[in-house]
């Protein structure tokens, strides 16, 4: 299914691999900045050196600023991909209905097809549009913040380890009856 429902991203195949790469590069970027004001704070104004204030402040004014453009053109990606995406399944859709025998006509109503190509294809423009941007960005955060910690405090960094073993207990758990319930879903629905 994930095949078939790829091939409707089409020409914005581009914009779905570019806002990953967005994304990932805002969160790591939003990570840094508060590295660089601990350095600002520990080895500027605590030292008395007003020149590595002035750097560092430089430093994460522009960290800020690329993390912005970042989560800018991530957010425009994936809107250009997703609404194009939505485009295409909803003709390509169309273009099925089209070619309905007379028994399948009566068996779906005008209605619930209707549903089908607006609300339903909105949901899955959303789910599509949200899978590129936070599927993303919540293990960039997750990776980044790790290596941050460590450089920080190795001993602190342990809380980090729990975390990450606490969500590959917890993901399972969640994502297998989760999964059932979703293919039970497709299996009943139309």
């Amino acid at each position: 299914m994930l095949k078939t429902l790829w091939a409707q991203v089409g020409r914005y195949k581009k914009q779905a691999v570019l806002t990953p790469l967005f994304t990932m590069g805002e969160a790591v970027l939003e990570i840094a900045v508060p590295l660089v004001m601990a350095s600002i704070i520990d080895d500027g104004i605590e030292a008395g050196n007003i020149g590595h204030v002035y750097r560092y402040g430089a430093l994460m004014v522009g960290l800020a600023a690329l993390g912005l453009l970042a989560g800018i053109l991530a957010g425009s990606t994936a809107a250009t991909a997703s609404s194009g995406f939505a485009a295409n399944l909803r003709a390509a859709m169309f273009r099925n209905i089209q070619e309905f025998s007379f028994a399948n006509i009566d068996k779906y109503s005008t209605a619930g097809l209707v549903t089908r190509l607006t609300t339903d294809v909105t949901n899955v423009q959303n789910a599509f549009q949200m899978m590129m941007r936070m599927a993303v960005r919540a293990p960039a955060m997750m990776i980044a913040s790790a290596v941050m910690a460590v450089k920080v405090s190795p001993r602190m960094s342990v809380i980090f380890l729990v975390a990450l073993i606490c969500l590959i207990i917890v993901l399972p758990l969640l994502m297998i009856p989760t999964g059932k319930l979703f293919r039970q879903v497709f299996r009943n629905g139309w």
